[in-house]
Protein backbone atom coordinates (compact mmCIF):
# COMPACT_ATOMS: atom_id res chain seq x y z
CA UNK A 1 0.00 0.00 0.00
CA UNK A 2 3.03 1.93 -0.03
CA UNK A 3 3.25 3.14 -3.77
CA UNK A 4 -0.58 4.14 -2.95
CA UNK A 5 0.33 6.64 -0.11
CA UNK A 6 0.86 9.99 -2.65
CA UNK A 7 -1.83 9.46 -4.62
CA UNK A 8 -4.30 8.68 -1.45
CA UNK A 9 -3.09 11.88 0.58
CA UNK A 10 -4.14 14.05 -2.67
CA UNK A 11 -7.51 12.32 -2.78
CA UNK A 12 -8.11 12.87 1.19
CA UNK A 13 -7.73 16.96 0.39
CA UNK A 14 -10.52 16.32 -2.22
CA UNK A 15 -13.04 15.45 0.13
CA UNK A 16 -12.95 18.38 2.21
CA UNK A 17 -14.23 20.25 -1.00
CA UNK A 18 -16.71 17.89 -2.29
CA UNK A 19 -20.66 16.85 -1.59
CA UNK A 20 -21.73 14.41 0.59
CA UNK A 21 -21.90 12.16 -2.41
CA UNK A 22 -18.35 12.84 -3.18
CA UNK A 23 -16.98 12.12 -0.20
CA UNK A 24 -19.08 8.36 -0.61
CA UNK A 25 -17.61 8.32 -4.09
CA UNK A 26 -14.14 8.86 -2.35
CA UNK A 27 -14.49 5.96 0.32
CA UNK A 28 -15.93 3.78 -1.89
CA UNK A 29 -12.62 4.15 -4.11
CA UNK A 30 -10.01 4.35 -0.95
CA UNK A 31 -11.58 0.63 0.55
CA UNK A 32 -13.20 -1.04 -1.93
CA UNK A 33 -10.77 -0.57 -4.01
CA UNK A 34 -7.31 0.81 -3.42
CA UNK A 35 -7.41 -1.27 -0.44
CA UNK A 36 -8.68 -4.40 -1.60
CA UNK A 37 -6.01 -4.27 -5.03
CA UNK A 38 -3.11 -3.29 -2.60
CA UNK A 39 -4.21 -6.01 -0.06
CA UNK A 40 -5.24 -9.18 -1.54
CA UNK A 41 -5.58 -8.95 -5.09
CA UNK A 42 -1.66 -8.45 -5.88
CA UNK A 43 -1.51 -11.74 -3.98
CA UNK A 44 -3.60 -14.00 -5.91
CA UNK A 45 -2.55 -12.83 -9.38
CA UNK A 46 1.00 -12.97 -8.34
CA UNK A 47 1.56 -16.34 -9.39
CA UNK A 48 -0.66 -15.95 -12.78
CA UNK A 49 1.73 -16.93 -15.40
CA UNK A 50 4.53 -18.96 -13.28
CA UNK A 51 1.45 -21.50 -11.88
CA UNK A 52 0.36 -21.68 -15.44
CA UNK A 53 0.59 -25.02 -16.42
CA UNK A 54 0.29 -26.40 -20.47
CA UNK A 55 0.44 -29.60 -22.15
CA UNK A 56 3.73 -29.00 -23.95
CA UNK A 57 7.46 -28.34 -22.83
CA UNK A 58 8.59 -26.09 -26.15
CA UNK A 59 10.44 -22.87 -25.03
CA UNK A 60 8.68 -19.62 -25.30
CA UNK A 61 5.02 -21.58 -25.66
CA UNK A 62 3.98 -20.75 -22.65
CA UNK A 63 4.87 -17.13 -22.39
CA UNK A 64 3.06 -16.46 -25.91
CA UNK A 65 -0.09 -18.48 -24.59
CA UNK A 66 -0.20 -16.03 -21.85
CA UNK A 67 0.23 -12.89 -23.63
CA UNK A 68 -2.32 -14.28 -25.94
CA UNK A 69 -4.78 -14.64 -23.28
CA UNK A 70 -4.08 -11.67 -21.56
CA UNK A 71 -2.54 -8.62 -23.36
CA UNK A 72 -2.40 -6.36 -19.86
CA UNK A 73 -2.47 -8.29 -16.56
CA UNK A 74 -5.50 -7.58 -14.27
CA UNK A 75 -3.61 -6.18 -11.42
CA UNK A 76 -2.25 -3.60 -13.76
CA UNK A 77 -5.23 -2.95 -15.80
CA UNK A 78 -6.90 -2.38 -12.76
CA UNK A 79 -4.19 0.41 -11.17
CA UNK A 80 -4.48 2.02 -14.36
CA UNK A 81 -7.87 2.35 -14.13
CA UNK A 82 -8.16 4.00 -10.38
CA UNK A 83 -5.44 6.40 -11.59
CA UNK A 84 -7.08 7.86 -14.98
CA UNK A 85 -10.59 7.72 -12.77
CA UNK A 86 -8.68 9.31 -10.08
CA UNK A 87 -7.21 12.22 -12.84
CA UNK A 88 -10.26 14.39 -13.09
CA UNK A 89 -10.56 14.67 -9.12
CA UNK A 90 -6.52 16.00 -9.10
CA UNK A 91 -7.34 18.22 -11.83
CA UNK A 92 -10.34 19.76 -9.92
CA UNK A 93 -8.28 19.95 -6.54
CA UNK A 94 -5.65 22.30 -8.37
CA UNK A 95 -8.19 24.64 -9.43
CA UNK A 96 -9.20 24.58 -6.09
CA UNK A 97 -6.31 25.33 -3.90
CA UNK A 98 -5.84 27.98 -7.12
CA UNK A 99 -8.83 29.89 -5.67
CA UNK A 100 -7.97 29.37 -2.21
CA UNK A 101 -4.42 30.66 -2.43
CA UNK A 102 -5.63 33.67 -4.14
CA UNK A 103 -8.48 34.51 -2.38
CA UNK A 104 -6.11 34.44 0.72
CA UNK A 105 -3.91 36.89 -1.13
CA UNK A 106 -7.01 38.93 -1.52
CA UNK A 107 -8.05 38.23 2.12
CA UNK A 108 -4.86 39.85 2.89
CA UNK A 109 -5.18 43.08 1.08
CA UNK A 110 -8.60 44.05 2.28
CA UNK A 111 -6.77 44.07 5.71
CA UNK A 112 -3.76 46.49 4.47
CA UNK A 113 -5.54 48.28 2.20
CA UNK A 114 -8.23 50.78 2.38
CA UNK A 115 -9.45 50.94 -1.41
CA UNK A 116 -12.67 48.91 -2.24
CA UNK A 117 -11.83 45.15 -3.16
CA UNK A 118 -13.93 42.56 -4.47
CA UNK A 119 -15.06 39.68 -1.45
CA UNK A 120 -13.69 36.30 -1.73
CA UNK A 121 -16.64 34.67 -3.52
CA UNK A 122 -15.83 30.53 -2.95
CA UNK A 123 -13.51 30.21 0.00
CA UNK A 124 -14.10 31.56 3.77
CA UNK A 125 -11.47 32.39 6.08
CA UNK A 126 -10.83 28.46 7.13
CA UNK A 127 -10.58 27.40 3.72
CA UNK A 128 -13.85 26.08 3.28
CA UNK A 129 -15.25 26.05 -0.16
CA UNK A 130 -18.53 26.77 -1.88
CA UNK A 131 -18.90 25.10 -5.19
CA UNK A 132 -20.43 27.65 -7.15
CA UNK A 133 -19.81 29.11 -10.50
CA UNK A 134 -16.25 27.89 -12.26
CA UNK A 135 -16.17 25.54 -9.43
CA UNK A 136 -18.94 24.25 -9.83
CA UNK A 137 -18.58 23.89 -13.88
CA UNK A 138 -14.97 22.18 -12.91
CA UNK A 139 -16.42 19.65 -10.12
CA UNK A 140 -19.13 18.65 -12.87
CA UNK A 141 -17.34 18.55 -15.56
CA UNK A 142 -14.73 16.23 -13.67
CA UNK A 143 -17.61 14.20 -12.83
CA UNK A 144 -18.99 13.68 -15.95
CA UNK A 145 -14.99 12.67 -17.15
CA UNK A 146 -15.19 9.96 -14.57
CA UNK A 147 -18.07 8.68 -15.80
CA UNK A 148 -16.66 8.27 -19.00
CA UNK A 149 -13.41 6.76 -17.92
CA UNK A 150 -14.95 4.69 -15.80
CA UNK A 151 -17.09 3.05 -18.50
CA UNK A 152 -14.30 3.29 -21.14
CA UNK A 153 -12.33 1.17 -18.55
CA UNK A 154 -15.39 -1.69 -17.76
CA UNK A 155 -15.99 -1.81 -21.66
CA UNK A 156 -11.95 -2.36 -21.81
CA UNK A 157 -11.78 -5.03 -19.81
CA UNK A 158 -14.82 -6.83 -21.30
CA UNK A 159 -13.58 -7.05 -24.60
CA UNK A 160 -9.89 -7.82 -23.65
CA UNK A 161 -11.11 -10.56 -21.21
CA UNK A 162 -14.24 -10.78 -20.14
CA UNK A 163 -15.15 -11.31 -16.81
CA UNK A 164 -14.59 -14.50 -16.06
CA UNK A 165 -11.33 -15.97 -15.64
CA UNK A 166 -11.65 -19.73 -17.50
CA UNK A 167 -9.69 -22.01 -16.34
CA UNK A 168 -8.44 -23.49 -19.43
CA UNK A 169 -6.93 -21.52 -22.21
CA UNK A 170 -6.03 -22.54 -26.08
CA UNK A 171 -4.15 -20.68 -28.22
CA UNK A 172 -1.69 -21.99 -31.10
CA UNK A 173 0.76 -19.56 -31.95
CA UNK A 174 4.34 -19.31 -32.40
CA UNK A 175 6.95 -21.39 -31.05
CA UNK A 176 4.11 -23.62 -30.10
CA UNK A 177 4.11 -26.66 -32.12
CA UNK A 178 0.31 -27.60 -32.49
CA UNK A 179 -2.20 -26.52 -30.50
CA UNK A 180 -1.64 -25.92 -26.74
CA UNK A 181 -3.97 -26.38 -23.42
CA UNK A 182 -2.83 -23.76 -20.84
CA UNK A 183 -4.95 -23.69 -17.62
CA UNK A 184 -4.46 -21.08 -14.89
CA UNK A 185 -4.16 -21.19 -11.37
CA UNK A 186 -6.85 -20.54 -8.58
CA UNK A 187 -9.49 -19.36 -11.64
CA UNK A 188 -12.39 -19.38 -9.27
CA UNK A 189 -10.87 -17.06 -6.79
CA UNK A 190 -9.34 -14.93 -9.31
CA UNK A 191 -13.08 -14.69 -11.35
CA UNK A 192 -14.35 -13.68 -7.55
CA UNK A 193 -11.86 -10.88 -7.40
CA UNK A 194 -12.87 -9.75 -11.45
CA UNK A 195 -17.01 -9.45 -10.57
CA UNK A 196 -15.70 -7.52 -7.10
CA UNK A 197 -13.86 -4.64 -8.96
CA UNK A 198 -16.88 -4.70 -11.68
CA UNK A 199 -18.90 -4.43 -9.32
CA UNK A 200 -17.14 -1.39 -7.74
CA UNK A 201 -16.83 0.08 -11.28
CA UNK A 202 -20.62 0.12 -11.56
CA UNK A 203 -21.47 1.22 -8.16
CA UNK A 204 -18.75 3.80 -8.49
CA UNK A 205 -20.66 5.17 -11.89
CA UNK A 206 -23.93 5.21 -10.36
CA UNK A 207 -22.19 7.07 -7.57
CA UNK A 208 -21.49 9.66 -9.86
CA UNK A 209 -24.38 9.89 -11.95
CA UNK A 210 -26.85 10.39 -8.39
CA UNK A 211 -23.89 13.28 -7.55
CA UNK A 212 -24.64 15.02 -11.36
CA UNK A 213 -28.48 14.85 -10.74
CA UNK A 214 -27.83 16.33 -7.08
CA UNK A 215 -25.54 18.86 -7.88
CA UNK A 216 -28.07 19.91 -10.81
CA UNK A 217 -31.03 20.23 -8.66
CA UNK A 218 -29.44 21.85 -5.95
CA UNK A 219 -27.99 24.64 -8.73
CA UNK A 220 -31.52 25.00 -9.70
CA UNK A 221 -32.68 25.10 -6.28
CA UNK A 222 -30.56 28.00 -5.38
CA UNK A 223 -31.55 29.65 -8.80
CA UNK A 224 -35.08 29.80 -7.99
CA UNK A 225 -34.06 31.08 -4.48
CA UNK A 226 -32.75 34.13 -5.79
CA UNK A 227 -35.47 34.71 -8.36
CA UNK A 228 -37.72 34.52 -5.71
CA UNK A 229 -35.58 37.21 -3.31
CA UNK A 230 -35.38 39.73 -5.93
CA UNK A 231 -39.25 39.04 -6.68
CA UNK A 232 -39.55 40.25 -2.98
CA UNK A 233 -36.96 43.05 -3.25
CA UNK A 234 -38.35 44.71 -6.46
CA UNK A 235 -42.02 46.07 -5.05
CA UNK A 236 -39.96 47.40 -1.97
CA UNK A 237 -37.65 49.48 -4.31
CA UNK A 238 -39.71 50.75 -6.44
CA UNK A 239 -41.96 52.06 -4.01
CA UNK A 240 -44.92 49.96 -4.56
CA UNK A 241 -47.61 51.65 -2.28
CA UNK A 242 -50.52 53.40 -3.15
CA UNK A 243 -52.54 56.41 -1.18
CA UNK A 244 -55.76 56.21 0.59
Amino acid sequence: MGEWGFLASLLDKVQSHSTVIGKVWLSVLFVFRIMILGAGAEKVWGDEQSKMVCNTNQPGCKNVCYDHAFPISHIRFWVLQIIFVSTPTLIYLGHVMHVIHKENKLREKMLTSTASLKIPKYSDDKGQVKIKGDLLGNYMTSIVFRIILETAFIVGQYYLYGFIMEPRIVCKRDPCPFTVECFMSRPTEKTIFIIFMLVMSCVSVLLNVVEVFYLACSSSARRKAKMAARGLRSPLNSGGFTKA
